[in-house]
């Protein structure tokens, strides 16, 4: 998985010292009001940095650092907890766990027979004390023996109820947090009130639980990771269970008192008879990490079993039971040097951010996505800005928001244009997504370029020199006007001899026989792409049925909700005079399998398709009788055998197909336990569509 990251190294005493009173004040800052002037990954490798010093100096060690004491020794309560809410060690590797595994054996003189794994969810953790089954104080962590009394928030945070199954007299212990959808709530509420937002959800959860006085209220969310009984109700039936049953079977419990836990999420605590078995499902949460709607920032591997546990004991600041795996930062702070504007195929004019570079889960980052004015504005960047990036599905890097507290006040407005980047022309503004006013027209060899394609319409032997020079001759205006060319006005450009004329009439020709699916995708609706033109094309069945769709029809279709659904609808009535040229040119408006009939017919059902039901990913270089395909055409097959094509590995993969030089999403799924088959097996599969 990881190796240990890099540490702040450390030359001398004041170097030292230096870095003990930044760490001490970050920490202040990130526990007092969910600022701080350090990302995790840099306080993570000041206080490792800290900690080697230490090591290495032990007669130099300040009693104010930062290292054993939980919450960095920053942060100081005054509502004691029952037992300390302690932190956790880490470990960056499976070496690293094999070793801790190895070491908490010798300790028990005995092997671990059940290893609790568990998502380690990134918020802030708290205790939430049930008095007869009904919620009467919530205490934040603390220094780890005391911690603050955040009981106004009751009633704010999903997952918490007010009022538990049975009436029973409890702690529950948790992380609260806040998920992309709260979050992006949460700083627009905040922006509303005081042109501010919050730096990331973490930060956005600290500073909602201690904000006692704000005219707006930020939802939060609970997830449950542990229960003890309280000392008032010590000698009961629940409280002997709480501290004889294994982890697991606490967890249940929790679950049917109608708090929430992981159990529900594609990261579900289990328990794993072998090291091994843990780390198979270590790999497994791990590769579930971009599609959740929450933070994670690592894994959680614990000693299911009680006797285990009390056995272990503790240190001064973590169970010795259990450890923190933990994985590569997918956010960093950076600093936003400029905005640039570009106008794509379709006429949208987008921004993206220039960065200081900055390293993010493995590679150098230097440009993020900024979607539009709207989002830059609702956001509040400022050039100069100090800003969190993120990799939106650990691909792409983003923008999420400024770190308001690091404004030096030399930061600047943000210019928005007020022409077309590209052709001049005047800029429609009435959408979010603002468009040359020109729209595809301004792109023309971009969009032409586009639909004639692979994985489209193609059609070989367009370059884009060679559509340039149908645009300025007058040939064509867009791509529908390619299926009306004829030889003699194509002998006439430079360089087009008989032979390439006729060979690309050949290619016009036979693009007219290509899917439905291809010819939508290749009329570039804002909103879908290869793998969404293939679905909207396989659940209507022809061009008309598309065209007849309203907003809630197409909403139908898989992976389109209420906001894409009416966007689509207005494209294809910009595209409708294109898409009559396509019909009139005899260009093909069926998928295949469908078979035209009466007003209402629909494709036969795909329950008895090979595939149905299934994501596929393919990797790795096709042999056999998919030896001639390319992805797309792979992925084109696999939607046509009924299943869904995916580019990653994730828990949600049925099947793998690995062809030769198959790499890292082999072995993801070889850790994951996915299925995985020969391009030859594949194509058993799925002869009867092949």
């Amino acid at each position: 998985m990881s190796d240990a990251p890099p540490i702040t190294r450390l030359p001398d005493p004041a170097a030292y010292a230096e870095a003990v009173q930044l760490a001490l004040d970050a920490s202040a800052a990130y526990y007092g009001d969910g600022t701080s002037t350090l990302d995790d990954d840099v306080y993570d490798r000041l206080v490792r940095g800290i900690a080697a010093y230490e090591q290495d100096h032990p007669a130099q060690v300040l009693p104010g650092s930062p290292t054993g004491k939980v919450s960095g020794g920053a942060v100081v309560g005054d509502v004691p907890h029952t037992v300390p809410m302690l932190s956790l060690d880490n470990v960056f590797g499976a070496e690293q766990l094999a070793d801790w595994a190895a070491g908490l054996e010798r300790r028990l003189g005995r092997p671990v027979t059940a290893w609790s794994v568990e998502p380690k969810l990134d918020g802030m953790a708290i205790c939430a004390r049930y008095r007869r089954g009904r919620l009467v104080q919530l205490v934040t962590r603390g220094d780890g023996t005391a911690g603050e009394d955040v009981s106004h928030a009751i009633g704010t945070i999903v997952g918490l109820p007010g009022r538990l199954a049975e009436p029973v007299t409890v702690e529950l212990r948790g992380e609260v947090m806040m998920t992309a959808a709260q979050f992006e709530q949460a700083c627009a509420k905040r922006r509303a009130h005081d042109g501010t937002t919050f730096a990331n959800p973490r930060s956005g959860v600290a500073g909602t639980l201690r904000a006692q006085d704000r005219p707006y209220v930020c939802e939060l969310t609970f997830f449950g990771y542990g229960a003890l009984p309280l000392p008032v109700d010590d000698t009961s039936e629940l409280a002997a269970g709480l501290r004889e049953w294994p982890h697991s079977q606490i967890m249940q419990w929790v679950a049917g008192q109608g708090v929430q836990t992981t159990a529900a999420t594609p990261v579900a605590g289990t328990v794993a008879g072998t090291l091994e078995q843990a780390q198979e499902r270590i790999e497994q949460i791990a590769a579930s990490r971009p599609q959740l709607s929450f933070g994670i920032d690592g894994i959680v591997v614990k000693a299911d079993l009680a006797v285990d546990q009390e056995q272990a004991g503790f240190s001064s600041r973590a169970p010795r039971w259990a450890i923190a795996y933990k994985l590569p930062p997918t956010e960093k702070i950076t600093k936003l040097l400029a905005v640039e504007w570009n106008t794509g195929r379709t006429g949208i004019i987008a921004p993206r951010a220039v960065l200081e570079p900055v390293e993010l889960d493995g590679s150098t980052v230097t440009y993020a996505t900024l979607h539009n004015v709207a989002d830059i504005t609702r956001r509040g960047l400022l050039l100069g800005d100090s800003v969190t990036v993120y990799k939106a599905g650990d691909v792409i890097p983003r923008v999420q928001a400024p770190v308001v507290h690091l404004r030096t006040g030399a930061e600047q407005p943000i210019a928005f244009p007020e022409a077309c980047p590209f052709c001049g022309d005047a800029i429609d503004t009435s959408q979010e997504r603002w468009r040359c006013v020109r729209g595809r027209a301004c792109r023309a060899i971009a969009s032409i370029g586009y639909a004639v394609g692979r994985g489209q319409l193609d059609i070989e032997g367009l370059a884009d020199n060679r559509v340039q020079q149908m645009l300025d001759a007058g040939l064509i205006t867009d791509f529908a006007d390619l299926f009306y060319l004829t030889r003699e006005p194509l002998l006439a450009l430079e360089r087009m001899g008989a032979v390439s004329t006729d060979n690309l009439l050949a290619a016009i020709e036979r693009a007219k026989s290509q899917p439905l699916s291809r010819v939508f995708c290749a009329l570039g609706v804002r909103g879908t792409g290869r793998s969404m033109s293939r679905r909207i094309a396989k659940h209507f069945g022809t061009m008309a049925a598309i065209r007849a769709a309203d907003a809630e029809a197409i909403q139908q279709v898989e992976g389109i909700g209420p906001e894409k659904a009416p966007v689509v609808v207005a494209e294809l009535a910009e595209l409708g005079d294109l898409i009559d040229k396509l019909v009139a040119a005899g260009v093909n408006m069926t998928e295949p399998g469908y078979t035209l009939g009466a007003p209402g017919d629909e494709p036969g059902d795909t329950a008895a398709l090979p595939l149905a039901g299934m994501s596929v990913v393919v990797t790795g270089a096709m042999t056999g009788v998919l030896e001639s395909l390319s992805r797309d055409q792979m992925n084109e097959l696999i939607e046509r055998a009924g299943g869904k094509a995916s580019s990653s590995v994730s828990a949600k993969t049925s099947l793998l197909v690995a062809g030769e030089k198959a790499g890292s999403k082999r072995t993801k799924a070889e850790s994951s336990g996915v299925p995985i088959v020969t391009p030859e097996q594949f194509a058993e599969l799925v002869a009867a569509v092949l």
